[in-house]
């Protein structure tokens, strides 16, 4: 695909648009801190950032927000969430803009974004009149056990600039019903995408006659961030990320005794068995390693395809490869946008460089597009890379479009090489076999959070709990009853018997 690479002054005018749209004037949110578009690598507007001293005082309007909103009846909590997602509606197209130029996703990948947020509130909404707690039977007589759930706290919430918007959303609406206001620390590479978020569910808050102080947004670098994890006022710190940021916020978070949820790496498989189908596989493969240049914590970053298969496998994905549309994110068109900066090529071309020690054989990709055009923008191709076997640098996620097709022979040595890397977030098996299914779901499967049968390892829907095992941090956010991260519980006798029976039988006369 040849394209031509939007101008600077095209792409600035877009975001200002975009932005007026949702309530921004990005004049007024100027400020000494550029915003670079990865599109063109040039400057698509400045902000004015917040320091790790600003942090006090949101979390002090933040707590005084949270004595009144606790005692809301959930349901009406619900209804805020429920003005925000129709807000999102109308200013789907105007959000996916943003996150399009900061960060150079597809138009149809940052809507689908968006959508997400739309999701999570309808979710949200639902679920307001679902905090459930249990009844419990009492082994005395005339007494009775049960759970309630309660509001925890101030929700601290860093996101990174993957999903600019939609991981605040999944932690923001769930957290909102269950009476928690959220302060927030955006990506330092995603402001104005924030900033656009924040102010549509500020003007919802308006509408609905909620408390100041349940959204703040916070533009700024680590300090603030910092500042968030190490905040007695925060109950609980949800953070995504790398692995090596998960190890700095758990233990300072645990330190003052308080909560954190980390969503980090990634290194996400699918096993290709014989019987599975091709031509889905191949779709199934492309969509998850290719999509978002390899810059989701889902994206799949290596195949280990059956003998019989892999080489009419790595030789259909190469072909789809080579065929994809590689430019500007904001043409009709593209399928793979660029890399979010020259750091992350460079750390894709240092990956390349190890895989080719190691043993590793470049299939297709690894050059770049658009030097000459756009010198500060990295459009990579994404790569395929047959390796022998599971190196090192396979082990290690690299956030970039690199894909390491690896072999086996049978599929307890297939399940073994996809638990056999430090992260344990999302895996896949594509299959015709059930009892090859089942084995890979069982409990000495994939080790996963998320394990997939005949689809990728990406696309998530927010009716499941998402998150991962080992160094992908344990967390759990959107769907299922990951609401539980949000609430404390308290378990209540209640004695109606009018006698003083202890448990357990014990005697206590006086």
């Amino acid at each position: 695909m040849t394209t031509t690479l939007p101008t600077a002054d095209d792409l600035r005018q877009q975001a200002q648009d975009a932005a007026r749209r949702c309530g921004v004037d990005l004049d007024a949110l100027a400020g000494d801190h550029f915003v670079t578009s990865p599109v063109n690598g040039q400057p698509l507007s400045s902000v004015r950032w917040s320091t790790g001293a600003d942090v006090d005082g949101a979390v002090a309007r933040a707590v005084e927000a949270f004595r009144s909103w606790r005692t809301v009846p959930a349901p009406v909590r619900g209804g805020l969430v429920r003005r925000f997602g129709e807000l999102l509606r109308e200013h789907k197209a105007d959000l996916g803009t943003l996150v399009s130029l900061e960060v150079g996703k597809i138009t149809s990948e940052a809507e689908g974004e968006v959508q997400e947020m739309i999701d999570i509130c309808e979710f949200a909404v639902g679920l307001s009149r679902q905090l459930y707690g249990r009844t419990i039977s009492s082994e005395r007589p005339g007494h009775r056990l049960m759970e309630t759930w309660h509001p925890l706290g101030v929700v601290g919430v860093i996101s990174a600039f993957n999903f600019p918007a939609a991981v605040w959303s999944w932690n923001t609406a769930i957290a909102l019903v269950c009476g928690d206001p959220v302060v927030w620390k955006p990506s330092e590479l995603a402001p104005l995408t924030a900033a656009a978020s924040a102010a549509l569910l500020d003007r919802a808050i308006a509408e609905e006659g909620a408390p100041e102080g349940l959204s703040q947004v916070l533009i700024g670098g680590p300090d603030v961030g910092e500042a968030l994890v190490d905040h007695p006022g925060v109950a609980l710190l949800s953070a995504t990320g790398s692995t090596r940021m998960g190890r700095a916020v758990g233990p300072r978070v645990a330190d003052r005794f308080g909560r954190s949820l980390l969503e980090l790496g990634g290194n996400n498989a699918a096993i290709v068995t014989p019987s599975a189908d091709l031509d889905l596989t191949t779709r199934g493969i492309v969509f998850s390693a290719a999509g978002t240049a390899g810059q989701r914590c889902t994206t799949m970053r290596r195949v280990i395809a059956h003998v019989d298969v892999i080489d009419e496998l790595t030789e259909r994905v190469a072909a789809a490869y080579r065929r994809l549309p590689i430019g500007s994110p904001v043409a009709e068109g593209t399928l793979v946008g660029p890399l979010v900066h020259g750091a992350a090529y460079k750390a894709m071309q240092n990956a390349l460089e190890a895989a080719g020690q190691q043993g590793g054989e470049l299939v297709v990709g690894g050059g770049r597009r658009f030097e000459d055009e756009a010198p500060d923008a990295y459009y990579a191709e994404p790569a395929i890379v047959r390796m022998p076997e599971q190196t090192d640098v396979v082990r290690q996620e690299t956030f970039a479009p690199i894909l390491y097709v690896l072999p086996y022979r049978t599929l307890e040595e297939a399940i073994a090489l996809n638990n056999d890397v430090p992260q344990g977030l999302s895996s896949s098996i594509f299959t015709s076999d059930q009892a090859e299914a089942e084995r890979f779901l069982a409990a000495d499967g994939s080790d996963c959070g998320i394990a997939n049968v005949n689809i990728g390892t990406s696309g998530a829907e927010i009716g499941g709990a998402f998150g991962g095992e080992k160094e992908t941090g344990g967390g759990r956010e959107s769907g299922s009853d990951a609401w539980r991260s949000y609430m404390r519980r308290a378990t209540n006798t209640i004695n109606y018997s009018g006698e003083l029976p202890l448990a357990q039988g014990v005697k206590f006369t006086v």
